[in-house]
């Protein structure tokens, strides 16, 4: 049986996890179901966006019954997914972030975590350093603005270079004679900036990308593709029921969205 897997974000950022859970499951069908109407989710209050998040998914999971469901985002995930997991009978596959993985990674133990200021200062973020961190320093690295940065480029507005240094900077740490080597990105909008943050980082470092991990727990919990012809391409929707614009749909077309149909929800 051909399943029917939903990926959700705030916006458009939790497209580069389904890109790499496409290519781990390229015969299942894809929903994504990107919450433009509430986005930024790193800005809103939490017991607002617990309400939201389950209040979409209700919707979503009842209109297109998917056997499985992704939740691109680490901002949600942190916070909600605990309920929504004991909510719905469908297996959710949550995005923290990649703590673990950047601490094993890094030479000179120091490790930065650059995601949206409430998952930087969520408890299970802390939780996850005192189990994962492995006798890393751990800097945590709270951006007010690159999930809207990342977004502005995706529609072919794009920033300046400086503009993107100032919010990485802060991760960049000097400490006795030792520098930060390792960055986990804790935000699934941040991967469609890499290119240009590795090119106005002050030195080079490791960028912890948690997608190939969470395309790993998909084929876990879902098995292999079961061979075959791709699916149809994916149905993206729009919470807030827009079309996308000529320069957006382009640009989703090199993130593997071959089609799209806005749907208000």
């Amino acid at each position: 049986m051909t399943p029917t897997i939903l990926v959700f974000d705030s916006g458009l950022g939790g497209l580069t996890v389904h890109r790499e859970v496409t290519k781990a499951r390229p015969d299942a069908r894809y929903i994504y179901a990107a919450d433009d109407a509430f986005f930024p989710y790193g800005k809103q209050d939490e017991g607002k966006l617990v309400a939201r998040v389950l209040a979409v998914m209700e919707q979503l999971v009842a209109t297109y019954r998917p056997d499985l469901v992704v939740v691109a985002c680490n901002t949600a995930s942190t916070l909600v997914l605990q309920q929504l997991r004991e909510r719905f009978k469908v297996p959710f596959v949550g995005t923290v972030p990649a703590i673990k993985p950047a601490c094993a990674a890094s030479k000179t133990r120091l490790v930065s975590v650059l995601g949206t200021e409430a998952t930087v200062q969520r408890e299970y973020t802390r939780a996850l350093i005192r189990d994962f961190a492995d006798g890393c320093t751990i800097h945590l690295v709270g951006s007010p603005r690159l999930a809207e940065f990342a977004e502005a480029e995706l529609r072919g507005q794009p920033l300046a270079d400086a503009d993107i240094a100032g919010e990485i900077a802060p991760c960049f740490i000097e400490q006795d004679g030792a520098r930060t080597d390792t960055i986990a990105l804790a935000c699934t909008h941040y991967p469609l900036l890499l290119d240009r943050m590795r090119r106005v980082a002050p030195w080079p470092v490791a960028f912890i990308d948690p997608a190939p991990a969470i395309a790993r727990r998909v084929v876990d919990l879902l098995g292999p593709p079961a061979g075959g012809p791709p699916a149809a391409a994916t149905r993206l929707i729009f919470t807030s029921g827009r079309e996308p614009s000529p320069s957006l749909k382009a640009a989703l077309r090199g993130l593997g969205i071959a089609e799209s149909a806005a749907a208000g929800v």
